[in-house]
C-alpha cells in the first residue's frame, strides 16, 4: 500500500508476531465533537487500531512508524497544520502505549510512503515536482473540508 503525503500524517501498525499491518491518513489532527469523521486523527487511530485487531493483531505488539508532516503549500506556512498533525501522533502513539519505531515529519517536500502490511517494512522517498499538483490539489481540498464536514458512512479502508 502506498500514499502521498504533504501536511497529512500516514501511521502504519504492525503486528509483528502476527504479521498484520494497515496505514491510515490522518488530514487534521484531534477530533470535530460534533460528528465522527475519519479525516479526523483520533477517528482514524481507533478504526486503524480496532480494524487491525478484528483481524487477529495483539494491540500489546503493535509498533508504529509515521510520516508526514510537511509544510508544501507556501500559503498555509502559518498554520502548521503538518506540525500539528505530528505532534497529535506521537501524544496520541505515546498515551496509548504503542512504540514509534520510526518517524519522518516536517521539511517542505511531500513523501511517497510504500508500507507493507506482512513485514511492517516501510519505505518513504521525497517525491519530485511531478507529484506536487496532486499533494497542492489534496491540501487545499483538505484545508476546505475542515470547513464542510462529511460525516463517516461505516466503512474503512486500510491500504
Amino acid at each position: 500500500m502506498d500514499t502521498v503525503l504533504g501536511s497529512c500524517v500516514a501511521v502504519c501498525l504492525h503486528d509483528p508476531v502476527h504479521r498484520i499491518g494497515g496505514m491510515n491518513h490522518i488530514l487534521l489532527p484531534g477530533k470535530n465533537l460534533n460528528r465522527v469523521n475519519t479525516r479526523y486523527g483520533i477517528y482514524a487511530m481507533e478504526l486503524l487500531i480496532n480494524e487491525l485487531m478484528k483481524r487477529g493483531a495483539d494491540r500489546k505488539r503493535m509498533i508504529a512508524k509515521a510520516f508526514g508532516g510537511a509544510c508544501v503549500i507556501p500559503g498555509m506556512q502559518q498554520m502548521l497544520i503538518g506540525d500539528h498533525n505530528a505532534q497529535f501522533v506521537r501524544e496520541f502513539l505515546l498515551t496509548e502505549r504503542i512504540p514509534l519505531v520510526a518517524q519522518r515529519f516536517g521539511g517542505k517536500q511531500a513523501v511517497l510512503v510504500r508500507f507493507r502490511t506482512d513485514t511492517g517494512k516501510a519505505i518513504v522517498h521525497s517525491v519530485d515536482g511531478s507529484y506536487l499538483p496532486r499533494v497542492v490539489s489534496e491540501e487545499k481540498s483538505y484545508e476546505k473540508a475542515h470547513l464542510a464536514d462529511v460525516l463517516y458512512t461505516g466503512e474503512i479502508t486500510l491500504f
